[in-house]
């Protein structure tokens, strides 16, 4: 491995959003979102913080205040190493809440990460996002910076989706459980902006990534995980072994002595580990030679637990029961995160087998724990048990919904004790061998050498006019059926900005041109704003002289490529080119024809597979634009209010159609006014920080200033 080198020490940005992340004591199993991933996140951490030429790591998750968890999840900086650091930003409400449940969240999590970015000495140099949910406020942060993005997925949509179905879920179910629609589509857009997407194995990328329309193998770099050789190694003595959890596994086993089965993982129907249970109960032979140790995190009571894990968990008893495997099965209600390395020792240490039945298996860190501590393994042939399994040669894969291949698989192993030795030995060999967090850590910073070589910095725009620094609050509103529509409305809005504009930036922001936008302004009455963002956010204009912001033009020229873009939609049936006073040089706009035309859904899909990374609105019904995937409203006026250091907190956007959603989303007042296209936005009454008006057009806009009292802010 060719050591990376850089004349500047490295600033790397890891994003995490989901589960319990700390320092210490990780809760893992505690239920679905804190397992694996975050694990892995924090030893990717300190690994990257262990390297001569990185200088600083963050890795940025939710903060969490809540009675029914510990207080560390509170904490807005928590050490990991000199070097690294959590950092917590809020999302949503105080409380715990699952994965699920954080989408409304995440564009106000991304405008204040990217406040508190803006607040540190300098600038990461990457940012890398873990799972959908990251990806999506790293495509967000990575628009408004220019930063490259890194993504880990950890598990996939669209894989997950289709195991689902096979086990019998409805599509609705699905949908409605896991809020499959939002997380695909996270997902395809991540990958559409991402420059690199780290996997753990060959597999992840042939047949897990190959299900999406952006599939990109060229992207793509395998760079498997790596494993504590310090806290997982094999026994030496039976003195080494956890003598608490021994005592706990004879209260269930009537014969402590014999092999080990070892199964560790949540309790989760995706884990599979029923399917185990049932393997183990229909095979008397495997009874006679070994027991079953199902550590399936921590409970205090079942009728408690979320209902996925109540059901995986009564499931096991149930199993236990009609077999009759008392006294050969242990399910202990506890264990402590500090004697997970005790345990694999103790099945190690009896002879035993780690076996991990999942549906599928991302990667399977658990799998090199185990493979560490000397033990053969029984794996998922779905995922990275493969390639692990084909580099350590130190056990067997299973089709995990063929209960008799895993008991044929663990008995092959149990029945051959020359078979076990070497399984075990091999795998103590190339764990050291093929997965270091030290050898992880320097093939990583190899791979983002050229991206953050090719970086170029976001220019400053031009100098903010005199006078205009002391102004701490901005009102941006489009035109259409907002700001317009109602005379009596526009008038009184006009007296507001007349009375009040010392004390706020007035903004337009729009899908109009410039030359529309000035027309509508000189008909209407209404006063030269401070700012002029037009044709959806890709151009800024600076009044009185209209100086156009050419740092913003050349940040967005990204990956821009119009021609190709036109050859790809004009021919669609029900779409067709607007005239050329509505086309700019960042804006290509259509009619659109929902009667003829395909669906929005499958136009984003075939963009995607000729790998066209753009901004896709419909706006009013009929209107489609697309722009650079960096350009939007939304993005523009957060790039205006960081140059004039307004808090987004204390902006004011103001919208009335589908055109308007993401400047609407996240840390700004957000105000839908009242019109007949308010429809288009209704998705936002879930989201955090968005009024809905009863008012028309301006008089929506004057009830939201007394609404959020903004003046007063």
């Amino acid at each position: 491995m060719i050591q990376y080198t850089s004349a500047k020490p490295l600033y790397i940005v890891l994003i995490s959003i989901h589960g319990l992340i700390r320092s210490h004591d990780l809760e893992l199993g505690r239920d679905a979102d804190t397992g694996g991933q975050t694990k892995y996140v924090v030893e990717l951490a300190k690994a990257l913080a262990n390297q001569p030429n990185v200088e600083r790591v963050d890795l940025v998750t939710r903060r969490i205040i809540d009675d029914a968890i510990d207080p560390d999840y509170a904490k807005e900086l928590e050490p990991l190493t000199d070097k690294a650091q959590i950092v917590r930003i809020e999302a949503g409400p105080d409380l715990y809440l699952p994965k699920e449940e954080l989408w409304p969240h995440l564009d106000g999590f991304a405008d204040r990460l990217f406040t508190w970015l803006h607040e540190q000495p300098r600038m990461p140099d990457v940012i890398h996002s873990h799972y959908a949910d990251a990806g999506y406020v790293g495509v967000r942060l990575t628009h408004l910076t220019g930063l490259p993005l890194i993504h880990t997925g950890h598990s996939l949509g669209r894989d997950k989706c289709r195991r689902l179905l096979a086990l019998g879920m409805t599509m609705e179910d699905i949908e409605q459980r896991y809020h499959m629609p939002q997380r695909i589509s996270a997902e395809e857009d991540t990958l559409g902006n991402a420059e690199l997407v780290i996997t753990s194995t060959h597999n992840e990328i042939e047949d897990q990534y190959e299900l999406y329309d952006y599939y990109t193998p060229d992207k793509m770099a395998i760079i498997p995980p790596g494993t504590d050789l310090e806290q997982f190694y094999p026994p030496s003595t039976q003195t080494s072994i956890n003598v608490k959890f021994k005592k706990t596994l004879k209260q269930f086993l009537s014969h402590p002595e014999k092999p080990i089965i070892l199964a560790l993982s949540r309790p989760d129907e995706r884990k599979n580990i029923v399917s185990l249970l049932e393997a183990y109960g229909q095979s008397p032979r495997l009874q006679e030679l070994a027991n079953l140790v199902i550590v399936a995190g921590n409970r205090e009571d079942i009728r408690e637990l979320n209902e996925g894990a109540q059901n995986v968990l009564t499931e096991l008893l149930l199993v236990i029961d009609c077999h009759n495997l008392y006294g050969r099965v242990a399910l202990p209600k506890h264990h402590a995160p500090g004697e997970v390395a005790e345990i694999y020792r103790l099945a190690a240490a009896s002879g035993g087998i780690f076996v991990n039945p999942a549906l599928t298996e991302p990667f399977g860190l658990t799998l090199l724990e185990a493979a560490a501590s000397g033990l053969p393994l029984v794996a998922t042939e779905n995922g990275g048990p493969v390639d692990i399994i084909g580099n350590c040669q130190n056990g067997l894969l299973v089709d995990p919904l063929n209960e008799k291949a895993i008991a044929e698989a663990l008995l092959t192993i149990l029945e051959d004790p020359e078979l076990w030795q070497t399984f075990s030995q091999n795998g103590l060999k190339n764990v050291a061998q093929f997965y270091s967090w030290d050898a992880h850590a320097r093939a990583y910073l190899s791979k983002i050498q050229p991206l953050i070589l090719q970086h170029k910095p976001l220019s400053k725009s031009p100098a903010i006019p005199k006078g205009s620094q002391y102004r701490k609050r901005a009102i941006f509103t489009a035109i259409d059926n907002t700001l317009v529509g109602n005379g009596e409305a526009l008038a009184e809005f006009v007296k507001v900005v007349r009375q009040q504009h010392r004390k706020f930036l007035f903004g337009i922001a729009t899908g109009r041109r410039l030359d529309s936008v000035l027309k509508v302004l000189k008909t209407q009455g209404i006063p030269i704003p401070d700012i002029l963002i037009t044709s959806l956010g890709t151009e800024i204009y600076y009044p009185p002289q209209l100086k156009a912001d050419v740092a913003w033009n050349h940040h967005i020229d990204h990956w821009w490529t119009p021609k190709v873009l036109r050859r790809i939609i004009d021919p669609l049936p029900g779409v067709a080119l607007q005239p050329k006073t509505e086309q700019s040089r960042f804006k290509v706009s259509y009619y659109y024809d929902a009667n003829i035309a395909p669906p929005l859904e499958e136009i984003l899909t075939l963009l995607r597979q000729q790998e066209l990374s753009v901004n896709t609105t419909l706006s009013f019904g009929q209107y489609l634009d697309f722009v650079p995937a960096r350009a939007s409203k939304g993005l523009a006026v957060r790039y205006v209010a960081r140059q004039w250091n307004i808090p987004l907190e204390r902006v004011l956007v103001n919208g009335g159609s589908g055109g308007d959603e993401d400047m609407l989303r996240g840390d700004t007042l957000g105000v839908v006014v009242a019109n007949r296209h308010w429809e288009e936005l209704s998705l936002l009454n879930e989201t955090d920080r968005v009024y809905f008006a009863e008012g028309e057009h301006a008089w929506g806009i004057l009830e939201a200033i007394e609404h959020y009292d903004f003046f007063n802010l």
